[in-house]
């Protein structure tokens, strides 16, 4: 499949942030144009080329082969809440359209009343809604068997609480101590056996990013391995790589929650046009047959301009492929 792309051609941009989210204030990643349409390569820049290689092997799938036929035409998404105060937090659910929320706690220590006020101007928000938190295991089990209760009640009840702490072991402790669901995101992703976290008694739902696994087709292996409840998410991609997560959810036999899908409001521009961008319609997102076409002028406009970042990126697309390490 790597001979069917040209990868110097590749379009390295770099879109603001709405706000600060994840610890970066600017997206950044390449486009690969390939016979099937386009892909998004856009690996954390942390990232070492061993966990890169899994997000350029989903670009490549979406650009050369395509994805599974899908077995529905649309996806409910929530609407995701980064760690803002309390009255962004509402007019950012307030004009959602969505009737599921994500909201970002335990940004920093000492978050907590932080965290509370805007739990409850979110279930202001939407009161019949559904709340889910996301703590990116940075708790201990004792902090999140003390906090998770307190947001709970300020949530008017939650849905599940993503990745409390940042262990499978922990995890385990952390659901035989509490009744709300917990949910394992980076558990089953930097797995390599992602049923550990169903065996262990880790969690009730398994939060899947296609991206980061390597594509739709390993993303629906690693689904169908962990026998849990699944959540598909977004790892921050455009429209271009959004789509392939939506691929997934389109996909899956069974899907019995809103997806985590709907990040591109995090973003401040993107790479297609108003026409196709993924941006929810009353909470829900369409599955396409193929990814969406790059807008020539936002190319251009989002353009990563830094000439040493774009070497950057280009070197590491290039180690990339040279070494092989495309999955299969």
């Amino acid at each position: 499949m790597k001979t069917m792309i040209d990868f110097d051609q590749a379009r390295a941009y770099a879109i603001p942030m709405v706000t600060r989210f994840r610890g970066i204030d600017v997206r950044e990643g390449m486009l690969i144009e390939g016979p099937a349409g386009w892909g998004d390569f856009c690996a954390f820049p942390e990232y070492d080329d061993r966990e890169s290689a899994s997000w350029l092997t989903t670009a490549i799938e979406a650009c050369t082969v395509g994805w599974p036929d899908p077995v529905r035409g649309r996806i409910p998404v929530n609407a995701t809440v980064p760690a803002v105060g309390p009255q962004v937090a509402h007019e950012i659910v307030a004009a959602s359209g969505c009737g599921t929320v994500k909201v970002k706690v335990a940004d920093h220590p000492g978050s907590l009343d932080e965290d509370i006020a805007r739990l409850e101007a979110v279930r202001d928000a939407l009161p019949d809604g559904q709340v889910r938190v996301d703590a990116n295991g940075l708790w201990d089990v004792d902090t999140a068997v003390r906090t998770i209760p307190l947001l709970d009640r300020a949530a008017g009840g939650l849905e599940y609480v993503e990745q409390p702490c940042a262990t499978i072991e922990e995890l385990a402790l952390v659901r035989r101590r509490t009744s709300v669901r917990i949910a394992a995101d980076e558990s089953i992703r930097r797995a390599e056996d992602p049923m550990k976290v169903a065996v262990a008694g880790a969690a009730d739902v398994a939060v899947i990013k296609c991206t980061p696994l390597g594509g739709v087709r390993r993303a629906l292996r690693v689904a169908e391995a962990c026998g849990l409840p699944v959540v598909v998410s977004s790892a921050l991609e455009t429209s271009v790589g959004l789509s392939a997560g939506l691929a997934l959810a389109g996909a899956l036999p069974e899907l019995d929650f809103a997806c985590g899908l709907g990040t591109l409001s995090l973003f401040a521009g993107d790479v297609v046009g108003p026409a196709r961008a993924l941006t929810p319609v009353d909470g829900y997102l369409p599955v396409a047959p193929v990814t969406p076409t790059p807008d020539p002028a936002l190319l251009d406009r989002y353009e990563l301009r830094d000439p040493a970042q774009v070497q950057w990126w280009r070197d590491r697309l290039a180690r990339l492929v040279e070494q092989g390490r495309v999955l299969n």
